[in-house]
């Protein structure tokens, strides 16, 4: 009985509804307040900002260039990366398309040789060179588990590749050539970067458990459960690792800091109210990231987060809407709001330097239904790609758009660069632009 009127209560908050004095039925929370104006909304939404603010003022980065910030990368801010391609050319190296794209995000990995690894809709993995030369496939699935076309989430050493899905196994590879090594089945899918760190791995699973594996063997070494979320969200969680400590973020919005030897528990920091069940499965974080004491990160409650990690203390919290991946660089930290706002904030108070808008400066932009879907930032130009297919080259210093490249009519993901080359994923192809 007890289930049934917690989804009466999340349908209600889904409609945004409160009670209607006069009929005793619901109504919006906005005709309630005109209405009545003794009554206080609890939880009122904080206003998204879409306003440019100190336009005038330049942004100039050092050349703190980063050449493999997306190998292996344990604290996820690629930085400024060493990319100065022209985008000119471009080729593909397609695959049978991703129904569930749009859904998972599924994420291109660079191995440490310098190599491309992905995978198609019935759980193909492809290793292919920059050239587009296919070096090995691999399957290891059944005839059943291809019809439940599987999204996997990547992880690599030198060696080896390991694997995790969303129909709960994991497994590795050798790197040299897609050879199964061992295969193991978990309790749960997973939903959730991998970090390899030494001769172990870290995953999270729908249950919103931590996993500590052997990459030699995949025995679990330790786990620690987090509070379950009441509907299973398929937003991709994120960790981060440093100073022998794991940092990562649950489908509740709950930041937790385990020992990465021991699997106990530091520190533990809610970032959303419990009393909220539709923030449960419609929240959206950014991934986390770490540099200089803090990880960083962002949702789509319009709320940007500063958190010490070394006590889970909040050092500042901003009114940003983004669930994009933010960088932190020269003591700022980057990011597009889900609006099309680029801000720039300092990253020791979370003060707003400046704000643009980048959509209201593209020629014949239309604003509907368009999002951007992540950017990198290299030798001051950011790289924003949209779900429209579109690729929108940023000047940083003063925050406008140089060009806008066609790549696709469909989502695409965030740009990955290595060398001079940048590579973008779509639903069926790994697309390629030097």
């Amino acid at each position: 009985m007890n289930k049934i009127f917690q989804i009466f209560l999340i349908f209600l908050f889904i409609s945004n509804c409160s009670l209607d004095t006069k009929t005793g039925l619901w109504t919006s929370s906005e005709k309630l307040e005109s209405e009545n104006k003794n009554i206080e909304i609890i939880f009122k939404k904080t206003k998204i900002f879409e306003k440019e603010f100190n336009t005038n003022i330049k942004i100039n980065l050092k050349n703190n260039y980063k050449k493999n910030s997306f190998i292996n990368n344990l604290s996820n801010n690629n930085g400024i990366i060493d990319f100065d391609g022209k985008l000119k050319k471009i080729s593909k190296f397609k695959f049978s398309k991703i129904k569930q794209f749009d859904f998972y995000q599924p994420e291109l990995l660079i191995s440490n040789k310098g190599t491309l690894i992905f995978f198609d809709d019935k759980g193909t993995i492809f290793n292919f060179d920059r050239n587009n030369k296919l070096i090995w496939k691999s399957n290891v699935y059944k005839k059943a588990e291809r019809k439940l076309k599987p999204i996997l989430y990547f992880a690599s050493n030198d060696k080896i590749l390991v694997v995790a899905d969303n129909l709960a196994n994991f497994y590795a590879l050798n790197i040299n050539d897609g050879k199964l090594i061992w295969s193991k089945k978990n309790s749960a899918p997973f939903n959730s970067q991998l970090k390899i760190y030494q001769d172990k791995f870290y995953v999270i699973d729908f249950e919103n458990v931590i996993r500590c594996i052997s990459v030699k063997n995949g025995k679990e070494l330790w786990n620690y459960k987090t509070e379950k979320s009441f509907i299973k969200s398929q937003q991709k969680l994120s960790l981060i690792i440093n100073e022998n400590k794991l940092v990562f973020i649950n489908t509740l919005g709950d930041l937790s800091s385990i020992d990465i030897n021991t699997g106990l528990l530091l520190w533990q920091t809610p970032t959303q109210s419990s009393d909220i069940y539709e923030n449960y499965f419609s929240l959206k974080n950014s991934d986390l990231i770490f540099s200089n004491g803090t990880v960083y990160f962002s949702n789509n409650k319009n709320e940007f987060f500063a958190i010490d990690s070394n006590n889970g203390v909040v050092k500042w919290k901003q009114t940003i809407n983004s669930n994009l991946r933010p960088t932190f660089v020269d003591g700022l930290v980057l990011t597009i709001s889900l609006e099309g706002y680029f801000v720039v904030l300092d990253s020791r108070n979370g003060n707003i330097l400046r704000i643009t808008s980048i959509f209201d400066q593209i020629k014949n932009y239309k604003k509907k239904n368009i999002k951007p879907e992540g950017f990198i930032i290299a030798k001051n130009k950011m790289y924003l790609s949209l779900n429209n297919g579109r690729l929108v080259v940023i000047d940083i210093s003063n925050g406008k758009p140089i060009d806008v490249i066609k790549i696709d009519n469909e989502k695409i993901s965030r740009p990955y660069a290595i060398s001079n080359d940048m590579f973008i994923v779509k639903d069926n192809a790994i697309i390629k632009l030097n």
